[in-house]
């Protein structure tokens, strides 16, 4: 067996026999960029929604209520746009440091679709591909669902014995992924400040996807996984969050002293399950509501649980939550997301390298105690406990 064909073998081997963190180089040859998909026309919205929806039998007139966020944009989702100048900028980056590492780009709800991404990929003669998800935490939707769109992309293509997927690690506390989110809270607050507003009556509020609580409790490894730990309400993915916006807040208030006055709170938006169902919550807008009576004069919205300005931070927070900040009389800034920010970009790649590399945990950055997360996915991390587990790839079973 050739230095090569070992690597690729210790690559799919990681996950039979479990560790958190594959500490030896690994010869990718690819990258797989996996994003959620978007609709490009109004004829796109309802399909695609069909696709978002698979398996609940949700009739199309009921599927129109979340169809108008989108027909308000001209049917076109922001994110598919959003994508091809991620892969284009990550390109740029591999070709900087020398990586001939070429980017496949696929989605799990519309075209281009990750079967075709990996047939392409295969087609070339790339075989031994890094996954690299366009979500930073751990929950089903955002990590688990990723691994078996990689599991059922290589079933449906007939490459299941031919190609091997592998994942880089949630990079919710990468320096890269969080600097942005510093950057964005401190010239919020900064901007409040000068215009004369207190730093007691300045609000941040830090917003991430609602999740079903069910699903949020099991985010993260399970007990009987010695890397199991209490996460407390809302699983890791809560837990997450709060690291997150703990460390951006302390670095905020470490660069504008009177910061350390301003009060924050983790908010949840875009929730989409039936009324009987618990999702997490405070909803960003019922706070927004509250604020005033808090003695708030303005308030920070920072899509935390988001790497760009896809249609739910367009709608949900540009639209939905500024609206509710003007009905209160509040003062309100949406903070940016990580998009194409040169330091965020140079963080993906920074994963990448730490994947060819075989870089040891412990010389991994990390700005929170929670990481450097894991590689490999540990058995029942982020179940969905609706439909139970199916077929993933970069992790272990089930």
């Amino acid at each position: 067996m050739s230095s090569t064909e070992q690597l690729v073998s210790y690559a799919s081997d990681a996950a039979a026999s479990g560790p958190a963190h594959v500490e030896v180089p690994v010869a990718y040859d690819a990258i797989l960029l996996a994003g959620f998909g978007g609709p490009e026309g109004q004829e796109d919205v309802i399909p695609f929604l069909r696709n978002v929806t698979r398996g609940r039998g949700i009739p199309d007139e009921r599927l129109e209520e979340v169809a108008h966020h989108y027909r308000h944009f001209g049917g076109v989702s922001p994110i598919n746009a959003q994508n091809r100048a991620l892969k284009a900028a990550l390109e740029e980056e591999l070709a900087r440091r020398g990586l001939r590492l070429p980017v496949y780009w696929g989605n799990r709800n519309w075209a281009p679709y990750l079967t075709e991404a990996v047939t392409e990929a295969a087609d070339a003669g790339h075989t031994t591909l890094l996954g690299l998800a366009t979500s930073a935490y751990s929950s089903f939707s955002s990590c688990r669902q990723y691994r078996e769109d990689f599991a059922r992309a290589l079933e449906d293509s007939g490459l299941a014995d031919t190609v091997t997927i592998d994942k880089v690690r949630q990079y919710f506390d990468h320096p890269g992924f969080v600097q942005p989110f510093i950057d964005g809270v401190r010239d919020a607050v900064s901007g409040f400040l000068a215009d004369g507003v207190p730093a007691a009556s300045v609000h941040v509020l830090f917003s991430t996807h609602s999740i079903p609580t069910a699903d949020a409790q099991r985010s993260g490894p399970r007990e009987g996984d010695p890397r199991h730990r209490d996460f407390g309400e809302g699983g890791a993915y809560a837990a997450q969050h709060l690291a997150v916006a703990e460390v951006v807040m302390a670095a905020v208030a470490a660069e504008i002293p009177q910061a350390a006055d301003v009060s924050w709170e983790l908010v949840y938006q875009s929730r989409s399950g039936p009324p009987t169902q618990p999702w997490l919550e405070p909803d960003v807008c019922d706070v927004i509501e509250e604020l005033p009576g808090r003695g708030a004069q303005a308030v920070a919205i920072v899509p935390v649980g988001f790497m760009s300005d896809h249609m739910e931070v367009m709608w949900d927070l540009d639209t939905e939550a500024l609206e509710a900040a003007e009905a209160a009389g509040l003062r309100a800034v949406r903070t940016p997301t990580p998009g194409i920010d040169p330091v965020f970009v140079s963080g993906l790649v920074d994963l990448v390298e730490e994947r060819l590399n075989g870089t040891p945990a412990g010389d991994r950055p990390h700005k929170t105690d929670l990481g450097p997360w894991f590689d490999v996915c540990r058995t029942a991390c982020c179940e969905n406990v609706r439909a139970g587990f199916k077929p993933a790839a970069s992790g272990l079973k089930p």
